[in-house]
């Protein structure tokens, strides 16, 4: 069995180009802080993880996708991203690939979608996944195979640690997100659920599905704190409740051309790629850290 690196880059990203001089320019003079936050963050990763398979995904829209077409709000409460850091998604595609690492875009389908994809085939072959992330709503990818990587923070969730983290198992975070929303994706949920009380519910009744098949028995449930208020509530937003899992839920049939053990392959960096790539960019000592694959 193999285990794979699944990068999710936007937040990586994203930290970049916030957190980094805008004075980071190419020799003509483009924005290049993102790019080279991402380099930077990717070498280290590479240095430190030393992964033999690696995959990096990428969304190409970054405050929209196919979820919009079911609920056009989603993702619609973000400040509209920088064209400076929008133009360097490209650029940051072309490093991961120079770097020998495979790489995934799609317009419609978000790198959460992507990872989520290449997961299902690696598990249907027998291979296991770290999802190297910040986004929580990838922890209901986490199995006995496949676990969350927070790389910044060098923290690391199994199952066991999903549910110590968020309350609730790896399997129910679509119904913890249906119940609670997130704000992050404007992603609605059920007002006056918090995240508290949507653990609680879910580990009395175990899916969405089931807490409303069941919805009745819960005003009588005394060891439920407000269990007569929650229950209106639910009552009252049923619809809202699964438009919620059904946003919050990763698509595990994106068009993910190669998704095999051998296209994950970490090939190492291709000298005259990097090269071309780095002069053009004005990057210069951080060529250094570069590992160079068979030549």
């Amino acid at each position: 069995m193999a285990t794979v690196h699944l990068v999710d880059a936007s937040p990586y990203i994203f930290r970049a180009h916030f957190s980094l001089p805008s004075s980071i320019k190419t020799p003509g003079g483009v924005p290049a802080a993102a790019s080279y936050g991402f380099a930077s963050f990717l070498l280290k990763l590479i240095a430190d993880e030393k992964p033999t398979h690696l995959g990096v995904a990428f969304d190409r829209n970054l405050s929209s996708s196919f979820r919009n077409e079911v609920y056009p709000a989603y993702k619609q409460q973000r400040v509209a991203t920088p064209p400076e850091l929008e133009a360097q998604i490209d650029t940051c595609l072309e490093i991961a690939g120079a770097l020998g690492a495979a790489t995934f875009i799609d317009d419609r389908y978000e790198a959460d979608d992507l990872i989520g994809t290449l997961c299902g085939h690696l598990e249907k072959a027998g291979h296991g996944a770290v999802i190297v992330t910040t986004d929580k709503d990838l922890a209901q990818l986490v199995d006995e195979r496949t676990t969350l990587f927070d790389f910044g923070k060098g923290l690391r969730f199994d199952r066991a640690a999903v549910l110590e983290k968020f309350g609730v198992r790896p399997d129910q975070i679509t119904d913890f997100l249906g119940l609670a929303g997130d704000t992050v994706d404007n992603i609605p949920g059920i007002k006056g659920i918090g995240a508290k009380s949507a653990a609680e519910l879910l580990a009395r009744f175990g899916h969405l599905e089931d807490l409303y098949e069941r919805l009745d028995e819960l005003p009588w449930i005394a060891a439920i704190r407000g269990a007569k208020s929650l229950h209106a509530k639910l009552a009252a937003n049923r619809d809202i409740a699964f438009l919620s899992k059904q946003l919050a839920t990763v698509a595990r049939d994106a068009p993910v051309v190669e998704g095999t053990l051998k296209s994950l392959e970490l090939r190492g960096a291709d000298p005259d790629k990097i090269e071309a790539l780095f002069n053009r960019l004005g990057f210069n000592k951080i060529r250094e850290r570069v590992a160079y694959g068979p030549r």
